[in-house]
């Protein structure tokens, strides 16, 4: 049924035509004249990408790139500044493993970055997917890269029954067979854009897929139906209070988070710990100073693992002695802030307009 050449073949011809242009990728075309992706960009879109979309990333990759054109420049960057770029992208473990990977980078490798996958998964924050990736994309060289599009497709050309996450390493053995050795990195971009335009989760336009011939799902099946996920358990909730305390001249109280754990180094306002009981700090009573608090309602925000429910006050207090480390920060200047997004619901929740453009 497969004949992974003739695959190949349909699959790279579809993709010199209809390729996605993404600002960190190199054309068909450009790769044909001699033009090499730069494992730098890469690696900070891969790493970017990571259960995020191409349309959030694309403006963040630019900053990045305005602010730190290589990976030396990013290993030299205050960590701080880091996180602040970062921030409103989530899944804030990658912005310490990014920086912490350039630093090796600069440090260990003369600011080059290895060019197998054996080297790249060396560096600190570079697991198999990411490794692979940047192997084949910026070095050519046949690694099987297998992101959340790339499994939809092999989950339904080979129609495989079995659900995830445990059908991995079937569809993983699936990918390395029709990897070529000529344009691996072309083969990885186009499966990628096979799954993210063509064999999309919901009504997949299988009339204009190169590889509807030879697929089971739509031979056999209903292509919705792949890949087959276990059942989702329900997530677990915790609750908490936040405390947003405004000084006289506007200023709002912030604090740096403790570099590891769930938002390491990130800024907040101070909280209470975050815990599944009922009878946890959700009051007044837990507040960081007597204040004349008021109640503000209450933001939910949903994490990967857990959802959380916070109670959120607020205070216009006189200047307090200030929690270590804590600091006023002007409501103007919030932007510049390394805010998670579910602080920047808390501060909007005591502070509707606080995040509006604000008259220079």
């Amino acid at each position: 049924m497969n004949d992974p050449q003739a695959m190949n073949r349909n699959l790279l011809a579809w993709y010199d035509r209809h390729h996605r242009e993404l600002p960190w990728r190199v054309s068909p075309g450009a790769s044909a004249r001699g033009l090499r992706p730069d494992p730098y960009h890469i690696w900070l879109s891969e790493v970017m990408l990571q259960q995020t979309t191409v349309q959030a990333v694309k403006p963040y990759f630019d900053k990045f790139l305005g602010l730190w054109p290589t990976v030396a420049d990013l290993a030299a960057a205050p960590t701080e500044d880091v996180m602040a770029a970062w921030a409103g992208l989530g899944y804030y473990a990658r912005a310490r493993n990014l920086k912490k990977c350039a630093e090796a980078v600069a440090t260990d490798h003369g600011g080059v970055f290895p060019d197998t996958e054996a080297g790249l998964r060396s560096l600190p924050g570079i697991g198999d997917y990411t490794s692979a990736a940047v192997a084949a994309i910026a070095f050519n060289r046949p690694s099987a890269v297998m992101d959340g599009n790339v499994e939809r497709v092999i989950s339904r050309l080979y129609a495989i029954d079995a659900p995830l996450p445990g059908s991995k390493p079937e569809m993983k053995r699936h990918v390395a067979e029709l990897t070529p050795q000529d344009r691996p990195g072309d083969f990885a971009q186009a499966m990628m854009d096979l799954g993210a335009t063509i064999c999309t989760p919901k009504r997949p336009a299988c009339a204009l897929c190169p590889l509807n011939d030879r697929c089971l799902a739509l031979a056999e099946h209903d292509p919705e139906r792949f890949p087959v996920k276990a059942a989702k358990k329900e997530k677990p909730v915790r609750f908490g209070a936040a405390f947003v305390a405004v000084n006289p001249e506007g200023a709002i109280l912030l604090r740096r988070r403790v570099e590891s754990g769930l938002l390491g180094g990130m800024t907040e306002v101070p909280t209470t710990a975050w815990t599944a009981r009922l009878d946890g700090g959700q009051t007044i009573e837990h507040a960081p100073f007597p204040a004349r608090w008021e109640s503000c309602g209450t933001i939910v925000h949903v994490f990967t693992h857990f959802e959380l429910r916070l109670s959120v006050f607020r205070a216009v207090t006189a200047e307090v002695g200030l929690p270590d480390p804590g600091w006023w920060e002007p409501v103007t200047n919030l932007h510049a802030q390394a805010l998670p997004t579910v602080m920047k619901k808390v501060i909007t929740q005591a502070i509707p307009r606080a995040f509006e453009p604000h008259p220079s």
